[in-house]
């Protein structure tokens, strides 16, 4: 279904709520802001296939654009609003966007859109929440569109790109559906709204920016059963537990980093805050620490539900929270797809050893736009429905899937494989760690060494004491190899706005020295 149903059932019913004002959209109005939208577009000529990109902080808007989009058998592109102007330019050019709508707050980040081909022309360029130079106020674009509702609504959906974590960011491509927005359900749809019990009282909190595909696909399966999302303008621990008390929420999606912020505040802090209503509370984008999962179920309950997938949906598992305690670490069993595990060579690894994941589906579902280069480097040397994109793991005897770490994370030390993912996992547990990465560094005799580079709570202070009882503590748990050789204090470290570690930016601080 989609919004338009319940714009007729329930039309004064919040779809969205913004959190921070307590602003919103019923559905009636973003039924019928979307059908403007919709018709605008079709008045500047896009047809079904074609693309459109938003580029804005959290914001209302975005559901009408997102929904314009879908009911118009367009792709839409939710791109990251921290990126430079060059590197947004560069997406606007390789998504194809035909349109672009920005917030105002961005005006220096959508700079160069100008010189976009498609772009440059009259009309093509919408800003909300003030003026952008060059662009159409889009409330007076909403104002001029036909109100006609639309008798052809064929089903779009999202391009997305990669975090850019490990290089240049990968617009993730799909076919788009074939039906109507009001008669076949887009993927997420079909798969979790049934599994996690979405439905028109699902209240919906979405504490992650909205241009990442998990927070804007969520978003969207809560309102096509009409429910209601309930949105932070950015994450913080403590918001995100008074907006669950005073919304009721009853269903939420977290990366780890969040679980770990929450879990540090103070006692007295965790207490002041009822977060009885929540059923489900799904986490994923990056493994949970074990004891991390363990704590936030003795706190909120048996409802922290954990899915491994990714944007391109090359594959999926799932595990719930008796499953979790039964199974520490795992990331579940497949749903979508088939698991296999395999070497360099691509040759399957048995039962327990660690290697590539790759997933089996009966067709590739994706491809990296404008890049068939990096699309076969996803796929299997001798199976193009296998596909991986780049996390290592192993599958125990019952079928459960383990990850390890991400390929390109690996350290190798004096030839030997250490994921650094382990480390980091024992390392949060330590009351002075606010946020830690391992990484290697070079070492003139083994290549690369293990280094620990650890954000403190306010409340610790810096010292080779404390550097030398944080590997020790790492010591008790993990084999001494792959334990970091030394710790290095940073103010911060760098991360996405969803929580992803930007492994790469660390190691500049480091390896441009080995270079020169």
């Amino acid at each position: 279904m989609f919004p338009g149903v319940f714009a007729a059932s329930t039309p004064d019913k919040p779809a969205v709520i913004r959190a921070a004002t307590g602003e919103q959209l019923t559905y009636r109005q973003l039924d019928e802001n979307s059908t403007r939208l919709a018709n605008y577009l079709d008045e500047l000529g896009l047809r079904p296939g074609d693309a459109i990109a938003m580029v804005s902080p959290n914001d209302l808007h975005m559901f009408e654009v997102y929904w314009a989009a879908l009911r118009s058998g367009l792709y839409v592109t939710a791109i990251n609003h921290h990126l430079t102007a060059a590197e947004t330019a560069y997406i606007l050019t390789d998504c194809n966007a035909q349109v672009l709508f920005a917030g105002a707050s961005v005006a220096e980040t959508v700079a160069d859109s100008a010189t976009i081909p498609d772009l440059d022309r009259a009309g093509r360029r919408i800003a909300w929440g003030g003026e952008i130079p060059g662009f159409d106020a889009y409330e007076d674009v909403l104002a001029a569109a036909s109100d006609a509702p639309r008798t052809d609504q064929p089903r779009g959906t999202d391009m997305l790109y990669s975090s850019g974590t490990t290089g240049r960011p990968k617009g993730i491509k799909t076919p788009l559906p074939d039906g109507q927005v009001d008669q076949i359900p887009d993927a997420y749809t079909a798969i979790f709204a049934p599994m996690y019990g979405f439905d028109a009282d699902t209240v919906y909190l979405s504490p992650a920016p909205l241009y990442h595909a998990a927070p804007l696909r969520y978003c969207g399966v809560t309102n096509s059963v009409g429910g209601t999302v309930v949105f932070l303008d950015r994450f913080d621990p403590e918001t995100a537990l008074a907006t669950i008390d005073a919304h009721r929420t009853t269903h939420s999606q977290w990366v780890p980093t969040m679980f770990i912020r929450m879990l540090k505040l103070p006692v007295e802090v965790r207490g002041k805050y009822d977060v009885s209503s929540m059923k489900v509370a799904v986490h994923a984008a990056a493994p949970c620490p074990v004891e991390v999962k363990r704590a936030m179920i003795d706190w909120w309950g048996p409802v922290i539900h954990e899915y491994y997938a990714s944007t391109e949906a090359a594959g999926a598992t799932f595990i719930g929270p008796a499953e979790a305690l039964e199974h520490p670490g795992s990331v579940g069993k497949p749903l979508l797809g088939v698991v296999h595990i395999c070497d360099e060579d691509g040759a399957e690894m048995p039962i327990g050893e660690v290697g590539l994941v790759y997933f089996e589906r009966e067709e590739v579902a994706f491809e990296y736009h404008n890049d068939p280069q990096k699309t076969r480097k996803a796929q299997h040397p001798k199976h193009e429905n296998w596909s991986t994109t780049g996390d290592v793991g192993y599958v125990d005897a019952e079928g459960y899937l383990y990850l390890t770490d991400r390929k390109a994370f690996m350290i190798i030390s004096g030839g030997v494989n250490i994921y650094p993912q382990e480390a980091e996992n024992v390392l949060i547990n330590h009351p002075a760690v606010y946020d830690v990465a391992v990484i290697g560094i070079p070492d003139d005799d083994l290549g690369e060494v293990v280094k620990g580079c650890v954000q403190l709570d306010p409340a610790f202070a810096a010292s080779q004491e404390l550097a030398d009882e944080l590997i020790a503590f790492t010591k008790d748990s993990i084999a001494g190899y792959k334990v970091p050789r030394s710790i290095d204090f940073v103010d911060d470290l760098p991360r996405t706005p969803t929580g992803k570690l930007v492994k790469g930016e660390l190691r500049k601080r480091y390896w441009p020295e080995a270079v020169g």
